[in-house]
């Protein structure tokens, strides 16, 4: 259970999720990835000494495979904090049911908070305000992130909303697939969590506009260039049935020490 007299202090901290939680965009499989979950648990460590991570999330998981892979052994865990972000990929698939989707994020939500842990979890930023393509896919996030918004206020979960903030699609938080954070991205989330933790000197300087670049508005021309290089590809694995997760597992599934770090 969390510290009831200092609630931002965590002995147990565990991810739940997919490639967001993993850290596509912040970093890469060389060098390794980063990711908003790293930098959360960096910033709790400032605050929680001896504070362990897991982060069990896997690329291109679906809702219902987080929950089918992920929970239980996030539950074995015993967190006393916990975040769950998914969601994404069920959004994007040929078929897609809001309901049973949040059947799924409800059900992690009730499992982790019934067993003591403290959850926190997003809602999603317009996808079509990153890239015009992807306007019809508009009322899908839209209605995913109002059964989130209730099944989180069911469960007492903690609850970041991303997309009532301009700022959450600017070009320069997105890295180049436009579906993934990138590292100022990443730190964007993280910085967002412990704010809604209530993290000692966390503020919500998250949420606020980057200096202005014209650089940085999206054309017309570089919608066709993500089109040929992620979209096209994307949708072939779609076609043959085949995930960017296939054959992967998580990147740090047991219980390790974190180092604090400050910088982003």
């Amino acid at each position: 259970m969390p510290d009831t007299e200092h609630p931002y202090r965590y002995l147990r901290y565990v991810a739940l999720g997919d490639s967001q939680t993993e850290g596509l965009g912040d970093g890469d499989d060389t060098t390794g990835l980063r990711g908003l979950a790293d930098r959360l648990a960096e910033q709790l460590a400032l605050h929680s000494p001896g504070l362990r991570y897991a982060n069990l999330a896997v690329r291109g998981r679906l809702a219902g495979q987080v929950r089918a892979e992920q929970l239980g052994r996030g539950l074995a865990l015993r967190p006393d904090l916990a975040t769950v972000v998914a969601g994404v990929n069920d959004v994007l698939r040929p078929r897609f049911d809001a309901d049973e989707v949040a059947g799924h994020l409800e059900a992690m939500f009730a499992a982790l908070t019934g067993q003591g842990a403290r959850v926190a979890t997003l809602t999603f930023p317009d996808l079509a305000r990153i890239t015009p393509l992807a306007r019809p896919l508009s009322p899908r996030v839209s209605a995913l992130n109002d059964r989130i918004r209730a099944a989180a206020g069911r469960h007492g979960v903690v609850l970041v909303e991303t997309g009532h903030h301009p700022v959450v699609t600017d070009p320069r938080l997105w890295s180049a697939d436009r579906l993934h954070a990138s590292a100022l991205g990443h730190q964007r989330i993280a910085a967002s969590l412990a704010h809604a933790l209530g993290l000692p000197g966390s503020d919500d300087s998250w949420s606020h506009p980057l200096p202005p670049d014209p650089a940085a508005a999206p054309t017309v021309a570089a919608d066709l260039r993500w089109a040929a290089a992620f979209l096209g590809p994307w949708l072939g694995r779609r076609l043959r049935g085949r995930s960017s997760g296939d054959f992967r597992t998580a990147k740090r599934p047991d219980l390790l020490p974190v180092e604090p770090a400050a910088a982003p």
